[in-house]
């Protein structure tokens, strides 16, 4: 399953901004060791936050302690980031509100993980100031109202990295190691399938129950009940590493191969995710990654498609090949399975009579117009030389063979 990146945006809800600025620049002037001349709020807030980050990235306990009230203790922000493999960590100020001891910040946080961001993560913070001792120093920080949150806002994070990527956690690490060693093998399982030009590494985000995960994707929880693992992230060059979400109480029902099927999954949309777009249908993205992980793992077809299998047995084969809607996750189960077999079977269908190379190309190919009108045919027709009805006929006649049942020869065919 694959979501794009980001949350809805916080309507703006700083009043007295003008008033709000004066009054942080004499707020903050007075607690800076030599305050100079009158500076806005915007500067003097943005150097406290210049050396936070700078103390966090350097690990400098004691320039931390400077900027943060709650200083290097077990609850704190440097506690639970230790573990964070960081290659960057900015923010940019957005907006202050302050009163006399105490003062509010939103800011946009731009942080970067070693070896696999090619471009920062960027996440809307709130920051609360206090005054003590004459100094100003970071009381909280959280997300933003609307924002998604981050790991390190859940607890303590672990990690484990290797040359297939980084696996970071909350809670029980043996957890994180497990997930780990399925990210070892998903990331080879997702190259042979796909190939091509990709990082070849995974992140992955391990929280600690169902509402941590709908945190970090700024969801809520009924959104992703029963979804084991999600992937987010933003297609093009210059943007940040996809995440892997894995719903940890989902992920917990599956057996040992279907936790390895759904992570090599997730790794398989990472590696399409560049030549991924608006014009991509679901039946095909999703299709794909389930070829890739049942390539990996091959089992008998109707095991694996027990939904399809049993539609079929009833006389009730689908009659086009899945919709986008058809994957929601908020209807019948037994629905969205039938819609998730179905796109393997298309792009299983493709690789077998055209030949896995053919199924790249057929993906590539749609992918690479800027909007869904047309793009499907059109792929179909110069990559695969069929059009759109021929190849639903071809693919309902093909589950009628490998699943049993009237397939393609049942009514409407």
């Amino acid at each position: 399953m694959t979501e794009p990146d980001g949350g809805p945006r916080r309507p703006g809800t700083l009043g007295r901004r003008q008033a709000a600025r004066l009054g942080l620049a004499a707020l903050l002037t007075a607690g800076c060791a030599s305050p100079g001349p009158a500076a806005p709020a915007r500067e003097l807030v943005a150097a406290l936050l210049d050396r936070r980050a700078a103390a966090l990235l350097e690990r400098d306990a004691r320039a931390w302690a400077a900027t943060d009230a709650s200083g290097t203790g077990p609850d704190s922000l440097w506690a639970r980031t230790a573990a964070v493999p960081l290659g960057g960590w900015a923010y940019e100020v957005t907006g202050a509100e302050a009163d006399s001891a105490t003062a509010t910040v939103e800011a946009t946080l731009r942080y970067r993980l070693r070896d696999e961001d090619p471009a920062p993560a960027t996440a809307r913070r709130l920051l609360d100031l206090v005054r003590r001792d004459g100094r100003w120093r970071v009381r909280a920080e959280q997300a933003a109202p609307g924002a998604p949150e981050q790991l390190w806002d859940q607890g303590a994070v672990g990690a484990r990295r290797g040359k297939w990527g980084t696996v970071l956690g909350t809670g029980e690490q043996d957890g994180v190691r497990a997930v780990a060693r399925l990210a070892e093998r998903a990331v080879p399982a997702a190259d042979d399938a796909w190939g091509g030009d990709w990082a070849r590494r995974v992140v992955v985000l391990v929280p600690g129950s169902l509402a941590e995960t709908a945190a970090l994707l700024g969801g809520e929880p009924d959104a992703y009940r029963g979804v084991a693992a999600v992937t987010t992230g933003s297609p093009g060059p210059g943007t940040p590493a996809d995440r892997i979400v894995v719903n940890p109480e989902a992920y917990a029902e599956l057996d040992d191969r279907g936790r390895q099927f759904v992570l090599t999954h997730e790794t398989a949309h990472v590696a399409t995710r560049s030549v991924t777009g608006p014009a991509t249908p679901l039946w095909l993205s999703e299709g794909f990654a389930d070829w890739a992980a049942h390539r990996a793992a091959p089992r008998p077809l109707t095991a694996s498609a027990p939904a399809l299998t049993a539609a079929l047995a009833r006389g009730e084969p689908p009659r086009a090949l899945p919709a986008d809607d058809d994957f929601a996750f908020d209807g019948d189960a037994d629905a969205l399975d039938r819609a998730y077999e179905g796109g393997w079977l298309a792009c299983r269908l493709v690789a077998d009579r055209w030949g896995p190379d053919r199924l790249r190309a057929l993906y590539r190919a749609v992918g690479a117009h800027g909007e869904r009108n047309g793009a499907e045919q059109a792929a179909l027709r110069d990559v695969l030389g069929t059009t759109p009805a021929e190849f639903t006929a071809a693919w309902r006649a093909y589950l009628g063979e490998r699943l049993g049942g009237s397939g393609g020869r049942g009514p409407g065919a």
